[in-house]
């Protein structure tokens, strides 16, 4: 596939989607510092660092599972996994909203590198077990490109909240 192919139709459509959720998920960090960035502004767990890191974390690994299949969504129910978990939506000792934002802009070339030159969007990969998987599914390359987009979407939503209620600034409006 040429470069050209990958500038028109369905991927240049996921690819300018894809960039401007990406856009909508970094500006709300926009002049935070690293203690901002980690401060929870409502009931909820979320801040706007830890949403960064875990778009960048769950965008990778739904590429991997694009690429290798369900191993790389592999669940595991234990206490341990669910505070890794946990810590994935936290800026944890020595994690900076700088160095999150440079993971995030390194997942997103690595996604965007697969639009460009996955040969078939079509391909398919059977989901793995879980609780939240339909039992026996599958899903397309497409179908897990558009659940990054609404992924990345719902939880800039979250991020532009967090910090309008810290300080007021808004990604819109």
């Amino acid at each position: 596939m040429s470069t050209t192919d990958t500038l028109a139709g369905e991927r240049a459509d996921l690819l300018s989607a894809l960039g401007k959720q990406r856009h909508f998920m970094r500006f709300p960090a926009r002049g935070l510092t690293d203690e901002q960035a980690a401060t929870r502004t409502t009931v909820s767990e979320l801040t706007v660092g830890g949403l960064i890191k875990h778009v960048a974390f769950v965008e990778a690994r739904w590429v991997r599972f694009i690429m290798t299949g369900p191993s790389a969504m592999a669940f595991d129910a234990s206490e341990s996994s669910a505070r890794t978990w946990q810590r994935g939506f936290q800026l944890t000792e020595g994690e900076t909203l700088a160095g999150l934002l440079k993971r995030y802009e390194e997942v997103a070339a690595n996604t965007d590198d697969l639009v460009r030159t996955l040969p078939d969007l079509d391909a398919a990969r059977p989901l793995p077990e879980a609780p939240w998987f339909e039992p026996g599914a599958s899903w397309s390359a497409r179908r897990v490109l558009m659940h990054i987009l609404a992924e990345t979407a719902q939880h800039a939503g979250h991020a532009d909240i967090i910090r309008e209620a810290l300080d007021g600034a808004k990604s819109m409006g």
